[in-house]
């Protein structure tokens, strides 16, 4: 199994990743490490996480939620549908 996962920084901004094992990621994460851009804005709470059959599944979950606008990441993390639904056919720049 793998996860993709979305964290919330310290500053409000957004970091999409993709694991094989989602707790030693996010343990990495907490300890300032896994990446540069968390690193620098500390401290990151994981918001939002899926499970996949296959890492490159994970990844390329991953890739898609890089394009998101904000409003459409929000809409995930609340699971609200409808929403995502709405701002992808209006190509909502939000």
């Amino acid at each position: 199994m793998a996860h993709v996962y979305m964290l919330r920084c310290a500053d409000g901004t957004y970091y999409v990743g993709s694991t094989r094992n989602l707790a030693s990621r996010m343990r990495q994460h907490g300890a300032g490490g896994g990446s540069a851009y968390t690193s620098k804005r500390m401290p990151v709470e994981l918001v939002w996480s899926a499970e996949t059959e296959r890492i490159t599944e994970a990844y390329a979950f991953e890739r898609r939620l890089h394009g998101w606008s904000r409003a459409k990441k929000e809409a995930l993390i609340r699971g609200d549908f409808d929403a995502i639904h709405f701002l992808a056919s209006r190509r909502w720049k939000g």
